[in-house]
């Protein structure tokens, strides 16, 4: 099996970067329609449109997005001599990606509260939220390009 993964290398890259590139968005946008979600909650016409944008982008791009990024990074970190687990890197990166996607199924769930009705998250607290991706990001990035 580790011969595979050598010998696929470079294919397992491109496509880890393209699903990471297409999460990344929807993780970048799902909490802007957020905002504007709540803040426009008054007008039920507009918030329909929020709520089917919301669960398109969750469930078209996101989800499956997500899913990818982990079975093809899953396939670099057992790729031989990809990871070194003795450097700090890997735990980094490793921490910031579980972090990501514990904001993944946050937003799912804030998703499913504003679908119900019972979102108590404000538009204000969603912006803040939305800086979180980019902090994990820059750990990320930072981490598998540095080697720190």
């Amino acid at each position: 099996m580790t011969d595979v993964l050598s010998t696929l290398y470079p294919w397992i890259k491109a496509f880890h970067i393209m699903s990471v590139i297409a999460w990344m968005a929807g993780l970048f946008y799902l909490p802007r329609l957020f905002v504007h979600h709540v803040e426009q909650s008054d007008n039920a016409r507009i918030e329909e449109t929020f709520r089917m944008m919301e669960k398109k982008l969750l469930r078209l791009i996101m989800n499956p997005a997500s899913i990818a990024t982990w079975v093809f990074g899953l396939c670099l970190v057992f790729t031989p001599g990809i990871v070194d687990w003795s450097m700090v890197w890997p735990w980094t990166k490793a921490a910031a990606v579980l972090a990501m996607t514990w904001f993944h199924h946050w937003l799912a769930l804030r998703r499913k509260d504003l679908e119900k009705g019972t979102n108590k998250v404000s538009g204000r607290q969603y912006r803040m939220m939305n800086e979180l991706p980019t902090v994990l990001m820059i750990v990320i990035v930072l981490s598998v390009v540095v080697k720190f």
